[in-house]
């Protein structure tokens, strides 16, 4: 006879043994085994949690309904997606933890602040969030943009101060070889296309060579890496390991930029 057994695979060891222990005084051996093998394969290969195509289907519908009286009356089915959204994006931290030292993660509201913008739909489209570096000695931060045919990843210098885009300028200006080396690097390109995204000057800043052999990177205000996803990268099963795989790929840019920006041009440390 077949036996369908269904467990919940959360449950602690403690339980486990309960569950086995009650199971081995009423079944034989073969049963009993069987229970055994089932639950301990189980319990090691968890499916890895993926983004819901239920969080799409919401922000479709708020596209087309972007007032608030049709948000009031969806209010418990958005409660409901952004708690799995906040689950994603905790899982999208975790990973980060095992190879990088994160502070902290900011899951952006879906409100939109409309007091000086022409548009004046209440609410964001697409759900995003941030994941700041731990301590002053490492520079940079992570972003996750999840929108129906819009989703991306990025991290490094979206608007950077004067001083630590002058700071980057004048190490570009001196050698530019270790920037080359990190966005020409396979890893790179295969993730980020060998570039980084952002807005520039349309000629050299005040004080540089506009004929300087690396005024492409010069003349750069921002310097952040993106990586574009489809609709079926953002559902698949594999998700989160793609987000992981893309974050590493974004490690040498992040130590390089991170040495630069905690010294002077002499190489002396800012924050000891």
């Amino acid at each position: 006879m077949y036996l369908n057994i269904r467990v919940n695979y959360d449950l602690c060891k403690d339980v486990y043994k309960t569950i086995l222990f009650i199971f081995s005084r009423s079944m034989n051996v073969y049963i009993y085994t069987s229970i055994y093998l089932f639950i301990h394969f189980k319990s090691k290969t968890k499916a890895p949690m993926q983004f819901q195509k239920s969080s799409f289907k919401f922000l479709n519908d708020l596209a087309l309904n972007n007032n608030r009286e049709w948000f009031a009356e969806h209010k418990n089915e958005f409660t409901t997606v952004q708690n799995t959204v906040k689950e994603f994006y905790t899982e999208v931290q975790k990973n980060l933890e095992e190879h990088d030292e994160i502070e902290k993660h900011k899951l952006f509201r879906i409100y939109r602040d409309v007091r000086f913008s022409k548009d004046k739909t209440p609410y964001k489209t697409h759900f995003a969030g941030s994941f700041s570096r731990q301590g002053a000695h490492l520079r940079g931060g992570y972003y996750l943009r999840l929108k129906p045919g819009e989703s991306f990843l990025g991290g490094g210098f979206w608007d950077p101060n004067k001083e630590d885009l002058l700071r980057i300028r004048k190490e570009i200006e001196i050698d530019a070889s270790e920037f080359r080396e990190v966005i020409n690097d396979a890893n790179f390109v295969k993730h980020f296309g060998g570039k980084f995204e952002g807005e520039e000057l349309k000629t050299a800043p005040k004080g540089f060579d506009k004929t300087h052999p690396d005024i492409d990177l010069i003349r750069k205000k921002g310097f952040i890496a993106v990586q574009n996803f489809t609709d079926k990268e953002v559902l698949s099963p594999n998700f989160l390991e793609k987000i992981n795989e893309s974050y590493i790929a974004l490690r040498p840019f992040f130590n390089l930029m991170s040495s630069i920006l905690t010294t002077n041009l002499n190489g002396e440390s800012l924050i000891d």
